[in-house]
């Protein structure tokens, strides 16, 4: 069974690529991203992010619905690290315990724009790859260990499974009329004790996966593809195009001298 996370639009551009190429294309954007601290190459990298979302068929709106709690998680982060960094500037919040400055406003917007262009591409790799695809060109081109790229095919596909039966419990507990009545804290009690649930279920169906796997020869030495994992013109395109991305973020942040290495 494939979850809404794993269904990639067929007559988007970016499914066609290689998946290592879009990987390491991922890789470069990130790595660049993670080097320096400042506001400006994590804005520009976050708007040509966004201006390429088309590519792999999803639009800005199809991203609020869907990665909504990956957003509200960064947001929230970001909260936090402007009443939690060094106060620097004038201030302009106070709240009583706490004050919020232009320095720790100033962190807060570079970290929240950072997360966002840090995770995106990540989105973007997801939205447009096939799990098995990716899992044939780890093993046949990056020459990764069979074990490590079967059982990281197994988890990416048991998370569309795990979405499945997180709503499958939810209705079968409202139609009992757990969970969905009551106070906000009673309500919470009963997704943990969800959550739960879910976590068991989850650790009984990956040991049987792995008892499945082991026992039919996967991991092996010796393999077979039914598809063969190759480099195209498009894939250098892709990988260009983590570069220009990354070279026109770090470029733009030492042209109005902003970049600074988390190291320095």
């Amino acid at each position: 069974m494939r979850g809404e996370l794993f269904n990639p639009d067929n007559t988007a551009v970016l499914t066609r690529a290689n998946p290592l190429a879009k990987l390491i294309a991922v890789v470069l954007v990130t790595f660049t991203l993670a080097a320096s601290i400042d506001w400006v190459s994590a804005t520009v990298a976050l708007t040509l992010e966004l201006l390429l979302l088309p590519l792999v068929g999803m639009s800005v709106s199809a991203l609020a619905r869907r990665g909504w709690p990956l957003a509200l998680a960064i947001v929230l982060g970001g909260w936090s690290t402007a009443i939690i960094a060094e106060d620097a500037g004038s201030v302009l919040l106070n709240l009583g315990y706490v004050d919020v400055t232009e320095g720790s406003l100033a962190a807060a917007v570079a970290i929240t724009a950072r997360s966002f262009a840090v995770a995106l591409p990540g989105i973007m790799l997801m939205a447009s790859t096939d799990p098995t695809d990716l899992a044939d060109s780890l093993a046949q081109q990056a020459k990764l260990p069979h074990r490590f790229v079967l059982g990281s095919l197994a988890a990416m596909r048991l998370i569309g499974l795990m979405m499945e039966e997180w709503r499958t419990l939810g209705m079968a507990r409202r139609a009992r009329g757990v969970g969905s009545m009551g106070s906000p804290l009673a309500r919470f009690r009963a997704n943990l004790s969800q959550a739960f649930g879910l976590l068991v279920q989850s650790i009984r169906r990956a040991s049987r996966l792995a008892v499945t796997m082991e026992a039919r020869g996967f991991g092996g030495d010796d393999r077979t593809w039914a598809r063969r994992a190759t480099f195209a013109g498009m894939d250098a395109v892709v990988i260009l195009g983590g570069v220009l991305v990354a070279g026109t973020a770090m470029a733009a942040a030492m042209y109005l001298g902003t970049w600074n290495l988390v190291w320095s």
